[in-house]
């Protein structure tokens, strides 16, 4: 390049920011349209406050050599970066742009990311990433691949300290999918996303099996089947407004507390359709998505995971105009039970809330964990130990509320006053117990049911006399096990009181490098 004097120098330097913008070849910004994709810098228009982004490293080029690299340097070497605003706040971005080398990572690249990443950790802010590549840059051989190992142990570091959110607008293959899975939400497409760690053809070659782009790592699958997805949207617009709304939700880093909004939803507001949401035979289901509705500020919430381990259901929310995340056993699928799944996104949502200073509210409704051969050969002590490991960790505020059933083990994993929660609270239809009556019945007076002359007749009086001892509603209050027992209807006056007393709560963890949570 020719360097000019004087107002040429601007000139190029003007004619250089517009190639940068532009790209080389308007075919390619055409094609992206066609596929029904934005471009790099489109995606971040959207996402970030109007003329808030400001760009690093517009005019970097790489300079590898080989395979006719050295005759095709475009300028951002397929990756912009920087940062601008959301609702006013800092958040730090990168975005692939898929019509330069297929939105490949090379050397050049990879330090781009790097460098944002390292600024993001530095001014403590969050960090969203817009994916959109095809992997490593196969030209540039192990360097392509070092800036991808660069990349994981900067989101290993940033884990925990400030939000991290992939969104993936493209397909992402091989090591690429390690780096969204490191953190803390993942959002896909339908129809133009996909994430695998090898693809169709390998696995065909390998296997000998046959599956599509879709069908392999398509949104729909890592939604509902592997857990990799945390939402899933129809076109990337929708997608990136509610990347924004979640962005509200969290703090800038894990020295902040999350962002409050004013509310004209009084704090102390009575709740009386709550007594009608639940009903009090613990045998009939209910969605427990209208139990959250009626206690948080007009009934708005951001449920996470909605379509993978739908026995449970987590979401952000605000109360008295301020964040809380929301555990709660869900009747409408598997009665609510804990399994492996459960336990994993239950526990790995708590971890985040304890990371990010998000107070804790869990709503109980657990017959047990789930039984079966599949389950404990799938390793349900390890997995549902998580739950309990990340309960048992966590220092932010944690209120309990057993809404109705509350049996065994779950019971006491799912934030029990024994494992620590600040408050346990009960409505008076709650049944906590080591089982339920019958099965208790059961083992308890197994002898005198089958020397009984009539054994269904003596079963049920000793059932109903199981129930009147030890399952009545004031049996863990009379204990000390639950601090109070509510109306439905004064839940979210009772919550949103406590709250406000905890939030001056301080809690320390033992001195340590770091815990080793059950894998």
């Amino acid at each position: 390049m020719t360097v000019l004097p004087g107002r040429d120098r601007t000139r190029e330097l003007a004619r250089l920011k517009e190639e940068s913008r532009l790209g080389t070849d308007p075919r390619a910004t055409q094609r992206q349209h066609a596929r029904g994709k934005l471009t790099a810098r489109e995606r971040i228009d959207v996402l970030l406050d109007e003329e808030s982004f400001v760009e690093v490293e517009p005019l970097r080029r790489h300079r590898a050599t080989g395979f006719g690299l050295e005759n095709k340097r475009p300028l951002t070497d397929g990756v912009v970066t920087g940062w601008g605003t959301v609702h006013g706040r800092t958040v730090f971005v990168y975005a692939h742009d898929f019509r330069i080398f297929g939105g490949a990572l090379g050397e050049a690249h990879a330090e781009k990311i790097h460098k944002i990443l390292d600024m993001a950790i530095a001014a403590g802010a969050p960090v969203v990433s817009l994916n959109d590549g095809a992997g490593a840059r196969i030209q540039e051989g192990v360097s392509a691949l070092a800036g991808y190992g660069g990349i994981f142990q900067r989101n290993t570091r940033a884990s925990g300290v400030i939000p991290q959110i992939s969104v993936m607008l493209g397909p992402c293959a091989g090591g690429a999918a390690y780096s969204p899975a490191l953190t803390d939400f993942v959002f896909m497409v339908r129809g133009t996303s996909q994430m695998f760690i090898t693809g169709p053809d390998v696995v065909q070659a390998v296997t000998g099996e046959q599956v599509s782009h879709d069908g392999l790592g398509g949104a729909d699958v890592h939604a509902e089947r592997s857990g990799v997805a945390h939402f899933v949207y129809d076109d990337e617009r929708t997608c990136l407004a509610d990347v924004r709304y979640l962005l509200s939700l969290l703090p800038g880093n894990n020295r902040e507390m999350p962002p409050t909004e004013p509310t004209h939803d009084p704090a102390d507001r009575c709740c009386p359709t709550l007594e009608k949401v639940v009903p009090t035979d613990g045998s009939r289901p209910y969605d427990v998505r209208d139990v959250i509705a009626e206690l948080v500020d007009d009934g708005q919430y951001l449920e996470i995971h909605e379509r993978w381990a739908t026995n449970v259901v987590v979401a952000l929310a605000r109360m008295d105009g301020h964040v809380v995340g929301l555990v709660a056993n869900q009747p409408m699928s598997l009665a609510g039970v804990l399994d492996i799944d459960a336990s994993e996104k239950a526990a790995r949502f708590v971890q985040l809330c304890d990371a990010f200073n998000i107070p804790l509210v869990t709503l109980l409704d657990v017959p047990g964990f789930l039984p079966g051969v599949d389950q404990e050969h799938g390793g349900i002590i390890r997995h549902g130990a998580k739950l309990l490991y990340a309960y048992c960790n966590a220092t932010v505020p944690r209120i309990s509320v057993v809404l109705r059933k509350a049996y065994g083990g779950a019971y006491i994993v799912m934030d029990s006053r024994s494992i620590g929660a600040d408050l346990a609270l009960a409505w008076p239809t709650n049944e906590i117990a080591v089982m339920g009556a019958q099965a208790a019945a059961n083992v308890i007076f197994r002898r005198e049911i089958a020397a009984a002359a009539d054994p269904d007749a003596t079963r049920s009086e000793l059932v109903k006399r199981y129930e009147e001892e030890l399952m009545h509603p004031y049996y863990a209050a009379e204990r000390g096990l639950v601090d109070d027992v509510i109306t439905p209807s004064e839940t979210r006056r009772v919550l949103t009181r406590a709250l406000r007393m905890l939030r001056a709560k301080h809690a320390d963890l033992p001195a340590r490098k770091h815990g080793n949570p059950p894998q």
